[in-house]
């Protein structure tokens, strides 16, 4: 539940950022989230565009699992010792074909069988251009607007993050699974005919593929062929021309007018944050 209208967006913020909450709208709608703020309550943000904001790093990190305070935060939001023990820290996360939890030398067993051994989806999204990707199923659609896309589409269901690794290899031997933030931030791009790629893609990976179903069982990797692409129109007035990152350690704190909200950024007239950067910090956030 977001704050009342009438005090929302006069109220001063203060607590531990965590990403921005979204909804799938037209626009998307997103709203601010501070741990240990005065309220508990999201601030809608949709509303404050156009208005200047207040942004300050109160000089405290916090490790978003054990709630130490951190001199550095590794990974988005982790102190050195979650960073160096948890397996969501692992380098697997961001690489799942290298998932070593059947060698048994899973960090943590138990998360890797509620987070990994679970069915993911394989996708193509278009966000600074096409794109593939991988997602849990119950992900879906925040992750493509976490990233910016403005178009998505699945194109395969697959049993574990591990098999959904394997086949993200196939594809970005000819697509790119990387999302370029500046190119993205620089406005809506241009539709890509996702349908039509699929189609085109199976066929050039179709040897790679019925090698996975011939080790791992047709059951294990199915393509998904009925779903119509999702779009997405994010809240943006104005599109900058020139992307400049703000780093909250370096300019602490600063005024600027809130000119649009796409993925997990704020577009500022003076520059653009992503938020996500600065899970665990302990930021003021004060509409003036």
């Amino acid at each position: 539940m977001a704050l009342p209208i009438e005090t929302q967006y006069t109220a001063a913020m203060r607590g531990l950022l965590r990403k921005m909450t979204v909804t799938h709208g037209d626009p998307v709608d997103y709203h601010l989230n501070l741990d240990n703020a005065d309220t508990s309550e999201p601030l809608h943000l949709n509303p404050l565009l156009g208005q200047t904001i207040q942004m300050s790093w109160l000089s405290r990190i916090v490790c978003q699992h054990c709630g130490r305070v951190t001199n550095k935060s590794f990974s988005q939001g982790y102190c050195f010792p979650c960073f160096k023990s948890l397996a969501q820290c692992d380098l697997c996360v961001m690489s799942p074909e290298r998932c070593h939890y059947d060698q048994g030398t899973c960090r943590e067993p138990e998360w890797g069988q509620t987070f990994c051994m679970q069915e993911h989806i394989v996708y193509l999204a278009n966000s600074s251009g096409l794109k593939v990707g991988i997602t849990r199923v119950n992900q879906m659609p925040t992750r493509w607007i976490d990233q910016g896309a403005i178009q998505a589409l699945p194109i395969m269901r697959v049993a574990s993050r591990q098999l959904s690794g394997f086949v993200e290899v196939a594809y970005k031997k000819h697509i790119s699974d990387k999302t370029h933030w500046q190119k993205m931030l620089k406005g809506e791009g241009e539709a890509v005919d996702l349908i039509r790629v699929r189609d085109e893609m199976a066929e050039v990976v179709k040897a790679d593929i019925e090698s996975l179903q011939n080790r791992h069982g047709l059951q294990a990797l199915q393509p998904v062929t009925d779903t119509e692409p999702l779009q997405f129109r994010y809240p943006v007035l104005e599109y900058p021309e020139k992307v400049k990152s703000i780093n909250l350690e370096k300019t602490p704190v600063f005024e600027a007018e809130l000119r649009g909200i796409k993925g997990q950024y704020l577009i500022f007239d003076k520059g653009v944050i992503n938020l996500r950067k600065y899970t665990g910090y302990e930021i003021g956030f004060e509409p003036v």
